[in-house]
């Protein structure tokens, strides 16, 4: 017995994203950026499942999801010229606003376009070919086909093929890493070493998007109040200890 799994599709990122908000009824001018993160990746997950191809214009915008996620679990906030505390979501709302106002008009535009085609109607494309069939004598051009055209046609055809052989081929890489791994990873070295720095994290896997994932995971777990952080005079390295859970109750006292 099978079973099938219908996803709806959105014309973009930017149709999922407005879709969770109407459906749960969300504030655009606060969105929860982690809900909105989550349920995001979860679909892109599910048509990666379904053996999908996922566009750039998605994977880019999860990744500016992710990066404003970031930015709000800083303790530190961003501050413009004037001192204001500026928000990591509002470039994301400014866009949303514009896509949904060009989204409410495209109904409209559909409807002139209809009315358009239904006053104005089309030419008779056959009898347009059958006429411009009559009107070309090949005959007369193959009498003007010498071996100079021929190899000036050879060579555009070979230049059009090299091109089509040297064309950049771009391959989206999905990494073994997720942020809930990471924070496993972490908590689980943890309980055999007291103490860990965060070299000794960058050397397990030293390459620019593990050093990322761990990063995260690192801020996830501060906020939860699962571990401590404590900086070197040089602030070079820093390293983390497990807040144990008798840590807490004194913290709270």
């Amino acid at each position: 017995m099978s079973f099938q799994i219908k996803l709806p599709l959105f014309e973009g990122p930017f149709d999922l994203l407005l879709f969770f908000i109407e459906r749960d009824e969300l504030d655009i001018y606060d969105i929860p950026i982690s809900q909105i993160t989550t349920e995001f990746l979860e679909y892109i997950h599910h048509l990666e499942e379904m053996n999908m191809e996922v566009a750039s214009e998605f994977i880019l915008v999860a990744a500016t999801l992710m990066r404003i996620k970031a930015k709000m679990l800083l303790p530190r906030p961003v501050l413009d010229e004037e001192g204001n505390e500026v928000d990591p979501r509002d470039e994301l709302v400014k866009h949303l606003l514009e896509y949904k106002k060009y989204k409410s008009v495209i109904g409209e535009l559909s409807e002139m376009e209809a009315q358009r085609l239904l006053l104005e109607k089309r030419g008779n494309i056959s009898s347009e070919i059958k006429s411009l069939a009559e009107n070309v004598d090949v005959e007369a051009e193959l009498q003007d086909v010498d071996l100079y055209k021929l190899l000036k046609v050879f060579q555009k055809v070979l230049e059009r093929f090299e091109a089509e052989q040297n064309k950049p081929v771009h391959q989206v890489v999905e990494y073994p890493y997720t942020i809930a791994k990471q924070k496993a990873f972490i908590l689980t070295t943890l309980k055999v070493r007291k103490r860990l720095s965060f070299e000794d994290i960058i050397r397990e896997e030293p390459t620019k998007v593990a050093v990322i994932f761990n990063f995260l995971a690192i801020l996830e777990l501060l906020q939860l109040n699962q571990i401590s952080i404590n900086t070197g005079l040089g602030y070079n390295n820093f390293w983390i200890e497990h807040i144990s859970k008798k840590t807490k109750a004194l913290k709270k006292d």
